[in-house]
């Protein structure tokens, strides 16, 4: 009998240390959290490009709904102006 409860509590103590170290190694407890940590920032991240896609759809069907604001936009960005008006630059030069 003593030798057989000898034999269980050395397999036991070798399962709890191969325990112990696997879930403190590198791949293990802290591993999980970090992958964890991750998820959670993608996920946050996708939530935040769902939301600023969702705008700028928005402002596409606006832009396509009305012509005057389509219209600045093109001026805005072009930097036209109508014959006979006059636009002032405030700022300083773009430097390319």
């Amino acid at each position: 009998m003593p030798i057989s409860r000898l034999t269980y509590w050395v397999v036991f103590l070798v399962a709890v240390s191969y325990a112990f170290f696997t879930l403190s190694g590198p791949r293990g407890i802290s591993a999980l959290l970090e992958k964890q940590r991750q998820i959670h920032q993608m996920e946050k991240r996708d939530t935040e490009l769902a939301q600023e896609i969702e705008r700028k759809r928005e402002r596409i069907q606006r832009l396509m709904a009305n012509p005057a604001e389509q219209e600045l936009e093109i001026r805005q960005r072009l930097k036209l102006a109508r014959p006979g008006e006059e636009i002032y630059i405030v700022g300083a030069p773009d430097k390319k």
